[in-house]
């Protein structure tokens, strides 16, 4: 008898393992599958250029500083469309040209930079204006526009005359 009740514990366990592998492989191969399938990069107007036809379609976010003078906005469709122009990422070169706002101004000031032209659908934002940063998610089209579905704003000068202190520290 005792060795009856050994074999079937030891069934059991064997089902138990297997059962439980496979239930943590497919829970690894759905996690893999859902962050492929949100999988975006973050990329700036020089680096979306180079990588030419291969970015095309592809879901990106991407940065830059707004030409104020590109702005057209159509109340009745919501059509939004300006041109971003290329600001460096690393923070250290932003630091390098006397922080975010002095890097913006540098960047629309420059007609030697890469430009972006972006095409949104929805409420024009109040940060919309010169020389703010956009950080867009979308893609580029086959036109070379880039179709934004999320758009963000970030104006530094904005904020620098309410907290002196903390915006250049």
């Amino acid at each position: 008898m005792p060795t009856d009740i050994s074999s079937t514990s030891r069934a059991n366990r064997r089902k138990f393992l297997i059962g439980g592998g496979v239930i943590l492989l497919a829970v690894v191969y759905l996690i893999a599958t859902a962050t492929a399938a949100n999988a975006q990069f973050f990329y700036t107007v020089d680096e979306l250029e180079a990588r030419g036809a291969e970015a095309v379609g592809q879901p990106v976010r991407i940065a830059g500083a707004v030409l104020g003078d590109t702005i057209e906005y159509d109340p009745e469709t919501l059509r939004l469309s300006f041109t971003i122009v290329h600001t460096p990422a690393d923070v250290q070169l932003i630091n390098d040209e006397g922080g975010l706002a002095a890097a913006l101004d540098a960047a629309v000031a420059d007609p030697s930079r890469n430009r972006l032209d972006i095409v949104y659908v929805g409420v024009r934002p109040d940060l919309l204006q010169h020389a703010a940063e956009a950080i867009v998610t979308g893609s580029l089209q086959a036109d070379g526009t880039f179709e934004a579905n999320e758009l963000l704003l970030r104006c530094p000068t904005r904020y620098e005359e309410s907290v002196p202190g903390q915006a250049q520290g």
